[in-house]
């Protein structure tokens, strides 16, 4: 009674969060439900993992890899018949050569044309059968070289007794600058922030509306502020997501060790992963985590909101559905404001809460200024703070006003009443 009246809760906020955020990570983590919630997402990815290494093969052996001939119209003539000449021997070993049409328009460079993208061409083929020049990236130069050579030689005698030697030029990329380059990083985070943030928060959904059912949530109510609760439940949750988290990355690390070189050598890249972020990789995984953890809080927050208006599990799926959209909605705007630096629309992306850790993890991945994440990071943390605040408020309104609570305020004009309704039966 006491402390459903008045007396103040002898645990501060912040002491009240921690005893609840300690004992909601002790409950879940050593449950059987989050083992298999462990278990999960694995089967998945290792079905999806197989299906990518057959469909990347199969890619790779229906795809042919097309080298642009830049020579004069003879010399070309004469490497395609020389390759139609090798290919029954060689099968896919030796390239498909194909005319680049812009080869004979003034001015062209195969450097700047395979900048511009403009052709699905490994590397471009120049200069002569006597004298190859092939240009390209290194790997593309490094695999083709040899190919390349055979052909020539094929091409200048029916039975070449040496290969000409090709001359190598390399540029960085075959069609994408660097920031293209960092506009691949800049969607692979943002994919991976979204699954992970998806995947995980619903853990604070679940668990507030199993307490609620349980009447729970209420004793909590009663004893200790319900800021604390609700602030408790999510660092909570967070805790039991980094350790999800870090068994998954386990697990990857582990098969990625035993089959990142097949990977890489079947793709032709290197496995060590995506290209470097603008802010480093070392900075960029520390910003990782940080958005990422403000993005499981706000949305967390909004579910525990959620929470505090169902009163069914119906009623919380009901509720919940629409903001599940609205965040795969919210993700789409910050992954088309990446290539929209400085419009009003990435602006808007930045500043919105739901989706500023998501515009703000390919920020880091694009550019190198580093105060815009300080201020983004404490815009999120503030307004993780309103929506716990909100939502503590709502559930004292729409739950507590039918518990303790809510028969304290009635109880002030029951006793005019009581005697008389009581008194009726003795009659």
């Amino acid at each position: 009674m006491s402390l459903a009246t008045g007396a103040r809760p002898r645990l501060s906020s912040l002491e009240a969060a921690w005893v609840i955020a300690r004992r909601d990570f002790v409950a879940v983590l050593f449950s059987r439900a989050f083992l298999f919630f462990l278990l999960g997402p694995l089967f998945p990815l290792i079905v999806g993992g197989l299906a990518g290494s057959i469909g990347s093969e199969v890619q790779r052996e229906a795809v042919s890899v097309e080298i642009g001939l830049a020579m004069g119209e003879a010399d070309n003539a004469a490497m395609i018949a020389a390759r139609d000449r090798l290919r029954p021997q060689l099968g896919r070993a030796i390239p498909h050569l194909v005319p680049v049409p812009e080869s004979g328009e003034p001015g062209f460079e195969p450097h700047a044309f395979l900048e511009q993208r403009r052709g699905n061409y490994a590397a471009i083929l120049a200069g002569s059968p006597e004298a190859p020049r092939l240009v390209g990236t290194e790997p593309q130069v490094a695999r083709w070289q040899g190919p390349v050579g055979l052909v020539a030689a094929s091409a200048t005698s029916a039975a070449p007794s040496a290969f000409p030697e090709v001359a190598r030029e390399f540029v960085a990329t075959s069609g994408a600058s660097e920031r293209s380059n960092r506009i691949r990083t800049a969607q692979a985070a943002q994919m991976l922030l979204f699954l992970l943030t998806m995947l995980l928060a619903g853990m604070v959904l679940s668990n507030l509306v199993e307490e609620k059912a349980n009447k729970i949530i209420e004793i909590l109510a009663a004893a200790i502020p319900m800021d604390a609760v609700f602030m408790g439940k999510l660092f909570a949750m967070l805790g039991v997501s980094f350790v999800g988290i870090g068994v998954w990355a386990m697990v990857g690390w582990g098969l990625w060790s035993l089959g990142g070189d097949a990977v890489g050598a079947a793709t032709g890249s290197d496995p060590s992963g995506l290209p470097a972020p603008a802010v480093g990789w070392a900075l960029f995984v520390a910003l990782g985590v940080a958005y990422f953890s403000m993005a499981y809080l706000l949305l967390g927050a909004l579910f525990l909101t959620i929470g505090a208006m169902a009163n069914t599990v119906r009623e919380v799926q009901t509720l919940s559905m629409p903001v599940t959209m609205m965040q795969l909605m919210v993700f789409f705007l910050a992954a088309y404001t990446i290539t929209q630096p400085g419009s009003s629309l990435e602006l808007a992306a930045l500043v919105f809460p739901l989706s500023s850790p998501f515009a703000m993890l390919a920020r880091a991945a694009m550019d190198e200024t580093l105060w815009i994440h300080a201020a983004a990071l404490a815009w999120q943390a503030l307004c993780v703070l309103a929506l716990v605040k909100a939502g503590s408020m709502l559930f004292r309104k729409r739950v507590m006003k039918s518990g303790g609570a809510g028969r304290e305020k009635r109880r002030p004009w029951r006793p005019r009443n009581a005697p008389a309704r009581l008194a009726e039966p003795a009659e």
